[in-house]
């Protein structure tokens, strides 16, 4: 089995990308995992480097993005962003620039995190740019690209959303209804672990004898998976 993978993590401190840092760190088929942030991180596990970056000046960090894997985790809120032009910027700009570079560095598989609903003709601004993103990095023809589109996530976040807690309080109950199903929130520790399976599925893929351009959508229900076959 290939061995010696090294995964880019953009977006590790974020619901999934926390959790998706841990994970890796776990799979004998990682041998580094880069995490990109905008504040220095401590990580005890030797395999985790940190690297801080402008992401207004993402063309200043070209070697920061040199591995094999790129997890594309990155997003805000309007409330925090201020605006749906920064939000834009950094739920579309910024991880599709972050894409070119790791592509031109030879970074094999993408796999973004989406969002369920996301299309680029959306009247919601939220859903649209997510949409956007989804064409803009398939255009860009990466041997293998993987999308995830989760509902609501669920998890520990450094700033409050009240929206979010309400809505993790009510959806679980609303989803019991068959109909309202698809709407039912996931962790960001199973969309970390299913990112991890759907990599490590494409380790063996993308073997030269193997290699053929792939994209892959994994919408809500592929998302449920409760564990990580680690070796």
């Amino acid at each position: 089995m290939t061995v010696g993978k090294t995964a880019i993590v953009l977006g590790a401190t974020g619901v999934v990308g926390r959790e998706l840092v841990e994970q890796l760190t776990e799979l004998a088929q990682i041998d580094k995992v880069i995490s990109i942030t905008r504040r220095p991180i401590e990580y005890t596990d030797s395999k985790v480097t940190n690297r801080v970056v402008n992401f207004g000046k993402l063309e200043d960090y070209v070697d920061t993005f040199k591995g094999d894997i790129l997890f594309s985790c990155l997003g805000t809120t309007l409330k925090l962003a201020g605006s749906i032009k920064q939000q834009r910027l950094v739920d579309v700009d910024y991880q599709y620039r972050a894409a070119k570079i790791a592509l031109n560095n030879g970074v094999s598989h993408y796999l973004l995190v989406s969002s369920s609903g996301a299309n680029a003709n959306s009247r919601n601004a939220y859903l649209k740019m997510k949409g956007e993103l989804e064409l803009k990095v398939i255009a860009l023809n990466f041997p293998q690209t993987s999308i995830l589109q989760p509902s609501l996530l669920l998890g520990e976040r450094k700033d409050f959303r009240l929206g979010e807690k309400l809505a993790s309080a009510l959806l679980p109950l609303i989803s019991k209804i068959p109909k309202l199903k698809k709407y039912r929130p996931i962790t960001g520790k199973q969309v970390a672990i299913k990112m991890c399976r759907v990599a490590l599925s494409n380790i063996v893929d993308n073997e030269p004898e193997n290699q053929q351009m792939k994209i892959q959508y994994y919408r809500l229900d592929e998302l449920f998976d409760s564990s990580l076959v680690r070796n």
